[in-house]
């Protein structure tokens, strides 16, 4: 028997809470004032170590227990750390609502395959969750969690492989639990109730009432229209945050994937940094389990943010997907930038749906104006090191100077924002001088290798549509 909670009828589940109201840093004065555009800040530099605080600020946590600034914060604030959206408040952006909009349990059956067993609201269009929710080659695992995208909305499923004394089921019972929101970014807090609810399904099949109250509770108001719009929650945007700055993007909570992204990719992480900048369809290949993998395609992601107004706004959005399958292949034709994961090998023969393809720790590319962006040179070596510095410096804040504020996530993001704010900071100073001649001197102050990032920038410049002239000649020389 389910033993029922105060908190809701018949709910029996458990959501991380949010921060404490009243740590949440106040606003800047002209909080409410929109945005102003057109604008190009002061230039934004590497500083041996980002401003972790500025970001703990924006995301309602506090400064470490004795106040002191983080190691390095005594340089300008990265513009993004107190950056508003035009109409909404700190507060307004950084705190999402609940925005459930379904729930449904997908079992795999040994005659029929994988299905959707049960669902609510009953009339949603839940085509294809059975195949994203279990993933190809699940079998031969006991346990995993999937991101996945369908259509408007984003979803989460947790995965379990219980054996079975039972001829009908092949002494397997398979079952996946899964809800779908307009947004990824506050999905990790019910992993433990999604974990706990799949275990309670292959134990106790077609019992959904602690399902039917987490529902009941947590759910979204679809319009009557039915176009994937959700009416009952906040108005602020996705993509403006997306691509602006990162708060509140994580799929994860606590942090941790960045480290493992590091230590997987090692020195690779400058190759898949200039191919997210570069706004390339990005596609990883693994092997079940797949939740590992999903978080590596939100670290692909957190590459590319850019914090100056006006970058970006014309090119294609970098888009996670997560877990994909064949059944996406329509949807992926129509992709001019994305990020994804697969555990069907079948993809990497299907060279028109993807730019980059990554097996394992392999970065590869059949594109032959891309082969150069492939080898990492003098500079791409300078900056895996500088990110090294700086996760040991802050290692160390952490271990000696109890700083609990500050996390590798934060490090990461902001070290590749950094530095992406300060080639785009460099190309629109030269695109608006009276001489638009992108020099030698340019390229180095941008931490660019002048003749093995030649390409790179080529491609950045049509990209963007940044009207600069790339100096070619003599860039081997000092």
């Amino acid at each position: 028997m389910v033993e029922q909670s105060d908190r809701a009828p018949l709910l029996d589940w458990e959501e991380i809470p949010p921060p404490d109201q009243n740590q949440v840093a106040q606003p800047p004065r002209e909080a409410d004032a929109p945005l102003a555009t057109g604008r190009i800040p002061a230039a934004i530099t590497l500083s041996p170590t980002p401003n972790l605080t500025a970001v703990a600020a924006s995301r309602g946590e506090t400064p470490n227990r004795a106040g002191e600034a983080v190691p390095g914060s005594d340089r300008p604030e990265p513009l993004g750390s107190d950056v508003l959206f035009s109409g909404l408040t700190v507060k307004d952006q950084w705190e999402e609502k609940d925005q459930i909009v379904s729930v449904f349990v997908v079992t795999f059956d040994t005659r029929s395959g994988n299905m959707v067993e049960w669902c609510l609201p009953h009339d949603i269009n839940l085509d294809g969750v059975e195949f994203k929710s279990m993933a190809s080659g699940s079998h031969r695992i006991t346990s995993d969690f999937i991101y996945f995208r369908k259509a408007a909305y984003f979803g989460l499923a947790c995965f379990a492989n219980m054996p079975v004394e039972s001829e009908l089921e092949r002494g397997a019972r398979m079952k996946s639990v899964g809800i779908l929101s307009p947004s990824y970014t506050l999905l990790y807090r019910y992993m433990h109730f999604l974990e706990n609810q799949v275990r309670h399904q292959l134990q106790c099949p077609g019992q959904y009432s602690p399902l039917e109250a987490f529902y009941e509770d947590k759910k979204a108001v679809l319009p009557p229209t039915g176009n994937g719009l959700v009416t009952a929650c906040p108005t602020w945007s996705v993509t403006a945050i997306n691509r602006c700055m990162h708060p509140e993007m994580k799929i994860t909570h606590p942090a941790g994937c960045m480290s493992q992204f590091i230590q997987f990719f090692g020195e690779q992480i400058m190759v898949l940094w200039k191919f997210a900048l570069l706004r390339k369809r990005l596609l990883i290949f693994s092997p079940p389990p797949v939740g590992v993998v999903c978080y590596r395609v939100y670290c692909c992601c957190c590459l590319a943010n850019v914090s100056i107004p006006g970058i970006g706004v014309s090119v294609p959005e970098l888009r996670p997907f997560f877990y994909v399958n064949i059944a996406d292949i329509s949807a992926l034709e129509t992709e001019m930038s994305y990020v994804a994961c697969t555990t069907e090998k079948i993809f990497e023969d299907k060279k028109d749906l993807y730019d980059v393809y990554v097996d394992n720790q392999n970065v590869k590319t059949h594109r032959s104006h891309l082969q150069p962006l492939l080898k990492l040179n003098a500079a791409d070596k300078e900056k895996y090191r500088k990110l090294g510095e700086q996760r040991q410096l802050l290692l160390y804040s952490q271990e000696v100077e109890e700083d609990c504020t500050s996390n590798e996530e934060d490090l990461f993001i902001l070290f590749f924002m950094e530095l992406n704010n300060r080639i785009f900071q460099t190309l629109s100073e030269v695109a608006g001088s009276a001489d638009p001649t992108l020099t030698v001197d340019h390229v180095r102050a941008m931490g660019l290798d002048p003749q093995g990032d030649r390409s790179f920038l080529a491609d950045l410049l049509e990209v963007y549509g940044i009207d600069v002239t790339l100096v070619v000649d003599n860039l081997c020389c000092p």
